[in-house]
């Protein structure tokens, strides 16, 4: 059951892959892991699979096509 429309689900991508670069791009420079890595990981994951835990707690719906 999904609950992410198209643009919604791009932008999630984009900010998961952006965050998840920021993550990578720290760990290179400093040796240590970064934590936003791992926080990059929920957008990217949302989006790629098109629902939301906090879309379905809350009653938001951004997918314009009616689910039964």
């Amino acid at each position: 059951m999904k609950n992410s429309g198209n643009i919604d689900r791009i932008l999630r991508i984009v900010a998961g892959l952006a965050i998840l670069g920021w993550g990578a791009y720290g760990w290179n420079n400093t040796g240590v892991f970064n934590l936003w890595a791992l926080i990059g990981v929920v957008p990217l994951f949302t989006g790629l699979i098109g629902w939301c835990p906090a879309y379905s707690i809350f009653g938001i719906k951004t997918c314009s096509v009616k689910q039964k």
